[in-house]
């Protein structure tokens, strides 16, 4: 089995989560600069099995591609070109830097850990990652 791999993609930064080999249990894998990811990618699936890649997919409350899609559609272009073996997946990522942003607040993280915006990147792969697992249990 493998493993399945979220990324909140950035112009400057990259979270990313990754699940288990059973898909149980969802972690954070950290950021990482948006020019190094492609790399660190082909490092991490030539160490790791991934059968999926969930990337994030920026949209606006009506629906609508956000600004930030922009940015989104080309590294997905270079992440199948890069990597036709594995499947890649869309999932919405409304509100997830919110939720980040609280799951902060909620775990008692002072203000200026708050202002950390690689955490909160990081975090956000992790609640896409989750989320995505959820809809799959739910089908």
């Amino acid at each position: 089995m493998g493993r399945i791999l979220a990324i909140d993609y950035g112009r400057k930064r990259v979270g990313l989560a990754v699940t288990d080999e059973l898909k149980m249990i969802s972690g954070s894998l950290g950021t990482i600069h948006s020019k190094d990811v492609i790399e660190y990618l082909i490092k991490y699936t030539t160490n790791e099995n991934v059968e999926c890649f969930v990337v994030g997919e920026p949209k606006q409350m009506n629906n609508t591609d956000s600004e930030s899609a922009r940015f989104v559609e080309p590294f997905v272009k270079l992440l199948k070109k890069t990597f036709p073996l594995i499947t890649i997946k869309r999932f919405d990522e409304r509100f997830t830097s919110k939720m980040a942003f609280q799951t902060m607040i909620d775990a008692g993280l002072k203000k200026k850990d708050r202002q950390n915006k690689a955490l909160i990147d990081s975090i956000s792969a992790t609640l896409i990652l989750q989320s995505y697992m959820e809809s799959l249990n739910n089908k």
